[in-house]
């Protein structure tokens, strides 16, 4: 009996080394975690849900501390500083981030997935992986993909309901090639202009439209300013976690997963969030006085027609390997194939 008892004392103890080890691996830290959207949106909901994982998953040795609404600058000022280690982390859009890594070009190929299914899958897949992993060496980490959504067109001009109705419109655009170039071919007078100014600048005219998720048009009171929303779903555009490599290294294994466990409860929470969200938002701008149509499949084929030549400069600059993989992969997942 003495024997089994010890024998129990033994495995009981032996079960709680790990614990004990973990426990010494955590400091206590404090991370920044910079975004651009306000606290009341689906980017400040997730970044509370992984700030209090965080917090729980370290015994309160590592706190977040989030920093929305662009107070820390517009997503490239923070990659730069994630970069040079004065900030810790942020999520922010894939877009901005391809003057960095030109891999990220990928996931602004215009109508390149049909629907959230395909999204995931490409993201949280090898391709989503291979394209993330691209960032260490330019100093930053990626952990995970949350999701901004399908992008939509608003404006203050005229509906659009075809291809020559974009012709002249000032329409905002990301400070992303790809984005400039495909507005530009479909006849828009594209404006490169971070997201931090986009508010003021439709207030006062310096531009007539914009294209973003209908999350990010109700949460950022577009409405106010806009008349017209078309329902294109041109894009589909992921956030991505990011955190400064330089801090990265410097934390432990144990450090790492409380971060990487967090993200990844952080995104399915997000996704969820956001979708459920989007299909309450366009409800909601319908009522808030917005004047909306959809583009017809034909006009949506014109569109992507017209972006041929843009599609293979996407496929060039992301290199042809890559955009194969891609193709294939999405063909495999429109056949029902695993």
């Amino acid at each position: 009996m003495t024997l089994r008892r010890t024998l129990i004392a033994t495995l009981a103890l032996a079960a709680l080394a790990p614990l004990a080890a973990q426990a010494q691996d955590i400091k206590p830290r404090l991370i920044r975690f910079g975004y651009g959207l306000n606290e009341q949106s689906n980017q400040g909901r997730a970044v509370k849900l992984f700030a209090e994982e965080v917090e729980k998953a370290s015994g309160g040795k590592m706190k977040v501390r989030a920093v929305g609404a662009a107070a820390l600058g517009p997503d490239t000022q923070m990659q730069q500083a994630l970069i040079g280690g004065a900030q810790e982390m942020m999520v922010g859009s894939t877009a901005t981030l391809v003057g960095i890594t030109k891999e990220m070009a990928l996931w602004d190929t215009p109508f390149l997935v049909n629907n959230a299914k395909e999204a995931d899958a490409l993201l949280d897949g090898p391709i989503g992986s291979k394209v993330k992993d691209k960032l260490q060496d330019k100093g930053l980490v990626g952990l995970v993909y949350w999701e901004n959504g399908f992008r939509n067109l608003t404006n203050n001009k005229r509906a659009v309901a075809r291809l020559e109705d974009l012709d002249g419109i000032k329409l905002r655009v990301m400070q992303n090639n790809v984005f400039l170039e495909s507005f530009k071919t479909l006849g828009a007078n594209a404006v490169p202009l971070p997201f931090s100014e986009l508010f003021s600048a439709l207030e006062t005219k310096a531009v007539d439209g914009q294209e973003n998720p209908y999350n990010t048009i109700l949460s950022s009171k577009f409405y106010e300013v806009q008349k017209y929303l078309t329902v294109t779903n041109h894009v589909y555009s992921p956030w991505i976690v990011l955190v400064s490599k330089k801090w990265w290294d410097g934390l432990s294994k144990d450090e790492q997963k409380v971060l990487m466990d967090a993200a990844k409860k952080s995104r399915d929470f997000e996704r969820q969030d956001t979708r459920a969200e989007a299909a309450k938002a366009l409800d909601e701008l319908k009522a808030k006085g917005m004047q909306i149509n959809e583009l017809t499949p034909t006009e949506a084929a014109r569109m992507r027609d017209k972006l041929t030549r843009v599609n293979a400069s996407i496929a060039a600059n992301v290199g042809m390997d890559l955009w194969n993989e891609t193709q294939a992969a999405l063909a495999t997942l429109r056949s029902g194939k695993k």
